[in-house]
């Protein structure tokens, strides 16, 4: 009877023990013993990698780069020479003077065969649109749904005019860029094609199609372009491609599409308006013209990226060879383990 007792004793005393350990419950998963790959990496093994890489990259690289080249880009920078020379030494008080025409008049030169559709750019540098408060400052469901046009909130201090609501508010349609542009090509007009510039989701989902501008640009300061108050939000493709704010300070925003082809040798006229103000905070405006490949605009980026890596992989790769076949080692050969090599642990 007391065997029996002093048993079970035991027993609660061990069940007791198990309680208060910290050891979590055995399972495979707690103890890192489910099945896993865990591959051997061989000498072989690694250069046949680095050789794969470098034999996938180098030629992707080299399209890349083939492809961005082909791409016939011209690019124009006119904020400087479309200030007057008399009103160099005040550049901003001639571009807040709206009684003044800024009307400019510049050439472009084509150097190459321009196959259509030809993209037309406008560039501005040194333009913070990643800014905390200025990415923040617009209301998407005013711009999205009519019954919430006078919904403000994160639109300080575009939010009210004389005591209404503005639509759209907020500091990045309040700044939308109002420089325009007219091509002409021997003495005829070239038509740039201004829809389909901004993104489909963004025109179906993001801007309402019973939405209309109200009260815009009547505050005390104008910043930018004014929007005609008969078309709605999902039409105004130059504010749609404005408010898609870019992440760095040199960018470029679609413009327009001229759909036809320009030999070489063409001299462009542009007639431009120059209304934009860069010149408080030391902007650049450029206009560019460019086709397009089949990975977009240009830029050798990329192909110079995959070309550097794919490169850096076949270095590797013949470093190690060389290394392999010169001075090779036994795999897992235990004398090249440090209390091996040094028995006294000196």
């Amino acid at each position: 009877m007391s065997s029996s007792s002093a048993a079970a004793s035991g027993s609660a005393d061990s069940t007791a023990a198990r309680r208060n350990t910290k050891r979590p419950k055995y399972s495979k998963f707690t103890q890192q013993e489910l099945p896993a790959c865990k591959p051997i990496l061989t000498p072989r093994a690694v250069i046949s990698v680095f050789l794969l890489v470098s034999v996938v990259f180098v030629p992707v690289g080299v399209a890349s780069l083939l492809a961005s080249r082909k791409v016939v880009e011209i690019v124009h920078r006119y904020d400087a020479e479309c200030i007057p020379p008399s009103n160099s030494s005040d550049k901003v008080a001639y571009i807040q003077n709206s009684s003044v025409d800024k009307t400019c008049n510049i050439t472009l030169k084509v150097n190459k065969h321009m196959k259509s559709p030809i993209h037309v750019y406008y560039q501005l540098d040194n333009f913070y649109q990643n800014h905390r408060r200025y990415v923040k400052s617009r209301n998407d469901e005013q711009l999205r749904d009519s019954s919430k046009w006078d919904s403000t909130s994160g639109c300080k201090p575009e939010d009210m005019a004389n005591g209404k609501p503005i639509v759209p508010c907020g500091l990045i349609a309040w700044s939308l860029f109002n420089d325009t542009y007219v091509f002409s090509l021997n003495n005829k007009n070239l038509t740039v094609n201004k829809k389909g510039i901004s993104w489909k989701s963004d025109r179906d989902h993001k801007f309402g199609k019973d939405v209309f501008p109200k009260n815009f640009q009547n505050g005390s300061i104008i910043g930018g372009a004014h929007l005609n108050d008969s078309i709605p939000l999902s039409q105004q493709e130059d504010l749609i491609v404005w408010m898609r704010t870019a992440a760095l300070p040199t960018f470029r925003k679609l413009y327009g599409k001229i759909e036809m082809d320009l030999n070489e040798g063409d001299t462009i006229s542009v007639t431009l308006k120059n209304n934009y103000n860069t010149y408080s905070f030391s902007g650049k405006k450029k206009l560019v013209l460019s086709t397009t490949g089949w990975l977009g605009g240009k830029n050798d980026f990329l192909g110079i990226a995959y070309l550097t890596v794919g490169g850096l992989c076949f270095f590797l790769a013949m470093s190690f060879t060389i290394i392999y076949f010169v001075k090779p080692r036994q795999l897992g050969d235990p004398s090249y383990l440090s209390w091996n090599r040094n028995p006294g642990g000196h």
